[in-house]
């Protein structure tokens, strides 16, 4: 670590000793966990595939950092939390840091980074998509019997002149849009969309896509594609039907449905009047066609009556299940995707998108994802039947990366003594194992 101009900071005295701080501890470093994130990475292949996807048109002979070294360092510092190109300017100092990229002299400055992300553009961004899906596709031994893709938008606040930032008056703030769509905990797109874009803004092509690749392996297994009403657009359901795609998707309410579901309504009333508990009723309509349609399309219907007052859900579908399972453990299952995206957001900076120029905020926003891919396989490799199974990603930062150490680097070795008070010691230990580590 830099040793900075010593400027010693006195504490309240203990037991009459004084108490006393500086910065000049040399060699030690807060993310001891560094290392994981290393050997994950090594494990899934993950940096080192999308750099030989990427085009570097950098002149070789005047560069002193490698792409890969780039990539490395800007993934792995948003998992541990450092969310700025600024924090390197200090962070390139780090000897951990700087042994987990393959380094052991400093890596790059803010300046250099800034000039990297500027180049981006949709080469990079449709690189960065491939490799989420192949190594998607690759984590199956065997063909799965069905894969879910959920489809979810958020918003990303701007607070400046970026382009594509509009006002978007349903968030009543400027934003961008993005769109993100998972397989479980798994992710497989980030796009970033302009404030002004609907929710299903392309949504039906990157379905498309996805859908295309993942039958290329998978040709015998079942697709659903699950959403909320405001990816229910007939052209999305036509393609669904015509390739064999199941789907689950919210509908949106108006005058025609809600007569349709008020005997359901009024039944779960009933009961709600006789028990005193919230009560439910579901229901299948499956004559039901919109003005748009060529013909009916099932939808389940969600009555629902409590001391706040009734209320009426409905989801379109092409699944023939029992209506409470389609909604309660089926359509309902898509609000996980919720914890995945605001790990993106707060735990791993997706919305830092304070660029001016476009590409740049998406390739941000992709270097959050490809954080992620790297928490997410170290949850589910190295900690999968542990304490920390179900953390998130702020959480597992927390107890297995943001670890003290001195480090000990010569020409023979480099060292972590990582701190003995650590209270994860044991999981690091299984997480590191489980990893290959020796």
């Amino acid at each position: 670590m830099t040793i900075c101009n010593s400027t010693l900071i006195e504490f309240p005295s203990v037991k009459r000793r004084r108490v006393q701080a500086a910065f000049d501890g040399g060699q030690i470093t807060s993310d001891g966990g560094v290392l994981l994130l290393s050997q994950i990475d090594r494990r899934l292949g993950l940096t080192r595939a999308l750099v030989r996807g990427l085009e570097d048109s950098r002149e070789r002979g005047r560069c002193t950092h490698s792409l890969l070294g780039l990539l490395r360092q800007r993934v792995y510092a948003l998992a541990l939390g450092y969310a700025d190109q600024n924090d390197h300017q200090t962070l390139r100092a780090d000897p951990a840091l700087q042994t987990a990229v393959g380094s052991d002299t400093a890596l790059a400055g803010q300046s250099t980074l800034s000039r990297w992300e500027s180049r981006a553009d949709r080469e990079a961004a449709w690189a960065v998509h491939r490799v989420l899906v192949e190594q998607f596709i690759a984590s199956f031994k065997t063909p799965p019997r069905e894969l879910i893709l959920d489809l979810d938008a958020t918003d990303d606040r701007v607070h400046g002149e970026q382009a594509g930032r509009h006002f978007n008056a349903y968030y009543d703030h400027y934003i961008f849009l993005p769109l993100y769509v998972f397989c479980g905990e798994r992710l497989l797109a980030a796009y970033l969309r302009p404030g002004h874009a609907g929710q299903a803004h392309h949504a039906a092509a990157i379905v498309r896509l996805l859908v295309g690749r993942l039958r290329q392996t998978f040709p015998k297994t079942r697709i659903i594609i699950r959403g909320d009403s405001g990816f229910m657009r007939t052209r999305l359901l036509h393609w669904c039907e015509r390739q064999g795609v199941g789907y689950v998707l919210g509908m949106p309410t108006n005058s025609r449905l809600r007569a349709l579901a008020q005997p359901f309504v009024d039944r779960a009333r009933e009961r709600f009047e006789t028990t005193g508990r919230k009560s439910r009723a579901f229901a299948l309509l499956e004559d039901y066609r919109a003005g748009s349609w060529p013909y009916a399309r099932l939808i389940v219907v969600r009555a629902e009556v409590g001391s706040q007052g009734e209320d009426a859900r409905f989801v379109v579908t092409n699944l023939h299940d029992d209506a409470r399972v389609l909604y309660e453990e089926l359509y309902c299952a898509r609000g996980e995707m919720e914890n995945r995206i605001k790990e993106q957001q707060l735990d791993l900076f997706a919305d830092r998108t304070s660029a001016t120029q476009w590409w740049a905020n998406q390739w941000r926003l992709l270097l959050s994802a490809l954080a992620y891919v790297l928490l997410e396989g170290m949850r589910r490799l190295a900690l999968a039947g542990g304490e920390l199974a179900r953390a998130s990603c702020g959480t597992i930062r927390l107890r297995l990366l943001k670890i003290g150490a001195v480090v000990v680097r010569n020409t023979r070795r480099v060292r972590l003594m990582l701190s003995g008070a650590c209270p994860w010691q044991r999981e690091f230990i299984m997480a590191a194992r489980s990893l290959g580590a020796g």
